[in-house]
């Protein structure tokens, strides 16, 4: 679609991996090494897209870990390290796009979340990573409100039961037909699906939408386990 990607990951080779695949695709993208959970590397990897494309248009925040537990028995230490990852960063990075956006008349930032947001016990007890995707919302509508003015839209993805390399490794294949079967669509999403919702919301066509969060989950929302017991169980 003509973008100019810059790929930024704390993991090198999975980072050239995805800009393989956008080469792939006839696109054009560069990977930078960068840990975003270090503000100083945010602000570096925002100087690295203007001194490879000349500006900024579109941010996409899409970093994130897993969390378990309740409140009573979460580790402390994987909670910090999950909100700082899943929420801060996004922070972080918005902290130093937006004046480069601004001063080049506006832009789009879009934001991964989850159902889990929005639908609690998609993954069993998971306090730290289901308040992480919660706060990305709030994140998404404030900085909507307060950055309008400016020329900046954002907004905000919750996908359902993607499956990704993350998923491959701790779901087996009856878990994997369940998560299937939960939703209204009978189908299994994949990144693609995702990719299709952001490159719609990043686009110009998008040009009035701002503030929203966009499920994207073949209509999991909507559906309760009675609702879908037929399904589930056959």
């Amino acid at each position: 679609q003509g973008a100019k990607v810059l790929v930024v990951d704390v993991n090198k080779e999975r980072g050239e991996r995805t800009v393989d695949a956008i080469l792939d695709n006839d696109g054009i993208a560069s990977f930078y090494l960068a840990d975003i959970l270090n503000s100083n590397e945010c602000k570096n990897v925002i100087e690295r897209v203007i001194a490879s494309y000349g500006n900024l248009d579109v941010l996409i925040n899409n970093v994130g870990v897993s969390g378990i537990g309740s409140v009573t028995d979460l580790d402390e230490t994987q909670y910090k390290n999950v909100i700082d990852t899943n929420l801060s960063s996004m922070v972080l990075m918005s902290k130093y796009a937006i004046p480069r956006m601004i001063e080049n008349g506006g832009g789009s930032i879009l934001n991964m979340s989850s159902f889990v947001a929005l639908r609690s016990g998609g993954f069993g007890p998971a306090i730290p990573y289901a308040l992480s995707k919660a706060g990305i919302m709030a994140l998404t509508q404030q900085m909507c409100h307060d950055h309008g003015p400016d020329g900046i839209r954002v907004n905000c993805i919750a996908p359902g039961h993607i499956y990704t390399p993350m998923v491959e490794n701790r779901v087996d294949q009856k878990l994997r037909d369940l998560r299937r079967k939960a939703a209204p669509l009978q189908t299994e999403g994949t990144a693609w699906d995702i990719a299709w919702a952001a490159l719609f919301l990043s686009s110009d066509e998008a040009r009035w939408i701002s503030g929203v969060t966009l499920p994207v989950d073949a209509g999991l929302l909507t559906a309760s386990p009675l609702s879908m017991l037929d399904k589930l169980t056959n």
